[in-house]
């Protein structure tokens, strides 16, 4: 037995103090980061994501043109111009200090969303891939119920029992969408499990939350990291989509898909009111959407290495 253990493959070396720890980690993170810029779908999806951030940033700091609920009855449907960029809607509202607002409340909605879905798809898929058997069905026989729903009538359904709001909102696209991180997740792992570090570090009697941690978890990160970025853009999309339907958080709160319903009905007359948010809506789906594709490319080994 104690042949058997020596034979083991060694594990990968580690660096030996602090310093060198932190040093090959941020050395690992600047040459991603690098990698990321390389790509030209990253590239661009991070600039994106750059403008509409700090446009949200702008409104949380007062920077907007006009307060995003306040009314002008003097100056209703009035086009794009120097005193208002994006014009205004027929209560005389800014629209681009609406359009800010809204930014802010996807955004705060999405990363929400995903933070649910992507720790408990997360824990559900290692638990899974890792331990199988009962627990790997008992997960996944739950995972397909909720797939078997389309995600936007499972998110219909949530809100409509909890009630309007961009917190659950944010819950039932964190539910609707767990079954995809479940998925994602529990692949690598069955893969990881049977690798021979993991074999190694289970002859010589690691802890379970040892390997889990050490090894399992650090496997799929990278993994995790595109499907997070993915993942928002679907979020995203799900909120102004309850939103239009009216199921998001009530007038007068600046909602982007609340404000496209709304100037679908007046788009002949006023197409600025659909223009500008259907606009701020495709931006950030497409923002996420781009600096995922990148960051799976800068991921690649064999995209690295060219």
């Amino acid at each position: 037995m104690a042949g058997s253990v020596t034979a083991s493959p060694p594990s990968p070396p580690s660096p030996t103090s602090p310093l060198e720890v932190a040093a090959g980690t941020a050395a690992g993170r600047r040459g991603l980061a690098w990698r990321l810029w390389r790509q030209p779908s990253g590239r661009t999806g991070l600039i994106i994501l750059a403008v509409m951030v700090l446009a949200g940033l702008a409104s949380l700091a007062g920077l907007a043109p006009d307060a995003p609920d306040a009314q002008n009855p003097s100056a209703t449907l009035r086009g794009p111009s120097a005193a208002h960029l994006f014009g205004t809607d027929q209560f005389g509202r800014d629209i681009l200090s609406r359009v800010m607002a809204g930014t802010v409340l996807s955004l705060q909605t999405a990363l929400l969303a995903v933070a649910i879905c992507a720790v408990v798809g997360t824990l559900g898929g290692v638990a899974a891939g890792y331990f199988g058997g009962a627990v790997s069905w008992a997960v996944t026989s739950v995972a397909d119920l909720i797939f078997a729903v389309p995600s936007v009538l499972l998110a219909l359904a949530i809100v409509s029992g909890l009630g309007p709001g961009w917190q659950n909102t944010a819950i039932a696209v964190g539910i609707s969408y767990t079954p995809i991180f479940i998925r994602v997740v529990r692949g690598p792992v069955l893969a990881i499990r049977q690798a021979e570090y993991v074999k190694a570090a289970r002859v010589l009697g690691f802890s379970r939350s040892r390997i889990l941690f050490r090894h399992v978890l650090p496997g799929v990160g990278g993994i995790l990291a595109v499907q997070v970025t993915l993942a928002l853009g679907w979020a995203v999309l799900i909120e102004a989509s309850l939103d239009f339907l009216g199921l998001g958080p009530p007038p007068p709160a600046a909602t982007l898909g609340l404000m496209v319903s709304e100037g679908t009905n007046i788009a002949g007359i006023a197409w600025w009111n659909l223009a500008f948010p259907a606009v701020a809506v495709v931006l950030l789906v497409l923002g996420f959407t781009l600096t995922g594709d990148g960051l799976r490319d800068a991921l690649d080994p064999a995209s690295s290495a060219s």
